[in-house]
């Protein structure tokens, strides 16, 4: 009996524990360092439930459904726990558990505001709900959570860019909420619906609608803001420059992967007959943003700023395998977005612990350069492993990633986006050992005396996870592979939630 009790809050329980764990915390804003500490052990409770809940839906191969107040679909809100879920959510929870990590050590004055906490576990209660929901308006309503959070966190930056790049962020996510409004409110309107189950099953009844292909460039509106793709990214670079290293790790890494999700439900479960055309489009905007993040990072004179546009270009790589479609596209898209995450999460803690310790605190390289010969070794070795790993380069997990992706171009004979995005892959090594050099190899403009800096346990545990999953990648593979095979059932997807 406490199995089965247990089994039917999993779903919930991943959302319910960082809201709750955001509200008693503050409570506990006179007591910053209990705070903090506290808010880290509900984020470490809130990823075992994660863990819990991925073993339990891979185990029973269909998906756990969780209707609050008991209200039948698609009346109520509905959170519907599938494969692809549930990878993204371990994903994005792992990611904040070590977020919250470094925070802890970090030297960022905001970080002791009594808000700080709270927010973060706002943010994390947003981006859970975000990838369980099973309703259209609940993703505009857990997405908001995630915009208002990341807004706050970053109008409390040391930086004193901070407001400005809130306000970009800020303003740029009404944007993409108004989009997402009118597709709620066009597809509502000629379906009657939002449950994604049961909008997914009348669009494939109806495909006719006059008002469909509004709501499918609508919805691709807002994800393409979301995720910061071409011609959508200009917020990105200001905003992660300026927010603190501990939240810019986590929208760069994890929050950015919203808009990959959304992309995926399209093409997978609401708009399968309209696949081919979104997936043509993703593959033209993922090989451009791969070139123009590339171009773009190379041309930069920040570290922070730097990586900001290598998330441009990566996440146009994961875009380029959603667009191909193949199964083993789609899966390598997974393996893909899952490393990215890891990796991107590590190199923007360590640009954050570099800034930490430079005499005025920024990753501008005219002020880090050289800075590194007075730099723990630990920082470098680090550095190096997240440039291999950006670059695709064994033993790192980012050379698993991409050569799925490279697999599944030649198994769908995609030659000529093989050719420009092999030929763009190398501009991320370039950039990346420019950065490595200009920190370590070139000899400084005058004498270095670095400061005590932000703690490096948890990029640490990032880049130790990079090289695991670059050395033993058999279980992410075969649950990417696992979830791709689900996404080419949608029935099954419809069946749990709807019944019948």
């Amino acid at each position: 009996m406490m199995n089965e009790v247990l089994t039917e809050i999993l779903p919930i329980l991943p959302v319910i524990l960082p809201l709750t764990g955001a509200m008693v915390a503050w409570f506990l804003r006179r007591w910053q360092r209990s705070q903090g500490w506290f808010s880290l052990g509900v984020m470490g409770l809130s990823l075992l439930s994660s863990v819990l809940l991925l073993a339990t839906v891979w185990q029973a191969e269909t998906p756990l459904v969780y209707l609050a107040g008991d209200w039948p679909v698609p009346y109520g809100i509905v959170l519907v726990a599938d494969l692809l879920a549930v990878t993204l959510l371990l994903m994005s929870q792992l990611v904040l558990f070590l977020g919250l990590l470094y925070a802890l050590g970090a030297k960022d004055r905001c970080i002791r505001y009594p808000s700080f906490y709270p927010l973060f576990l706002l943010l994390a209660t947003g981006l859970s709900g975000a990838f369980l929901t099973g309703d259209l308006f609940n993703l505009y309503v857990f997405a908001e959570l995630v915009v208002i959070s990341g807004t706050v966190l970053t109008a409390i930056s040391d930086d004193r860019y901070g407001t400005e790049a809130a306000y970009k962020y800020f303003y740029m996510s009404l944007v993409a909420s108004a989009f997402l409004l009118l597709a709620v409110g066009v597809l509502y309107v000629s379906y009657g619906t939002l449950n994604m189950a049961d909008l997914a099953a009348r669009i494939a009844d109806k495909p006719d609608m006059p008002l469909l292909p509004a709501g499918v460039a609508l919805l691709m509106a807002t994800f393409m803001v979301k995720s910061a793709v071409f011609p959508f990214h200009f917020w990105q670079p200001d905003f992660h420059t300026a927010a603190p290293t501990a939240v810019s790790a986590m929208l760069s890494s994890v929050v950015v992967k919203l808009g990959v999700y959304g992309f995926l439900r399209m093409t997978t479960l609401l708009f399968v007959a309209q696949a081919p055309t979104i997936q043509a489009v993703l593959v033209v905007l993922g090989v451009v943003g791969i070139i123009f993040g590339g171009l773009s990072a190379i041309g930069t004179h920040n570290a922070k700023r730097m990586l900001a546009y290598s998330t441009l270009a990566q996440v146009g790589f994961i875009l380029v395998g959603v667009g191909w479609g193949t199964p083993l596209a789609l899966a390598a898209a997974i393996v893909f977005a899952f490393n990215h995450s890891l990796v991107k999460a590590g190199m923007l803690m360590l640009a954050g612990a570099i800034a930490s310790r430079a005499p005025v605190k920024t990753a501008a390289f005219e002020v880090v350069t050289g800075l590194g010969k007075a730099l723990p070794v630990l920082l470098a070795l680090l550095f190096f492993v997240g440039s291999l790993a950006l670059s695709g380069i064994p033993p790192t997990n980012g050379f698993i990633g991409k050569l799925l992706l490279f697999e599944s171009g030649i198994g769908a004979e995609q030659w000529l986006a093989l050719a420009l995005i092999g030929v763009s892959s190398v501009l991320t090594l370039v950039y990346t050992m420019r950065a490595f050099m200009r920190i370590w190899w070139q000899p400084p403009a005058g004498e270095v005396k670095p400061k005590a800096g932000d703690q490096l346990l948890a990029p640490s545990l990032l880049m130790l996870l990079v090289v695991v999953l670059g050395v033993y990648a058999e279980p992410l593979v075969r649950l990417a592979s696992d979830t791709s095979a689900w996404l080419g059932n949608p029935a099954g997807y419809i069946q749990a939630v709807l019944g019948g």
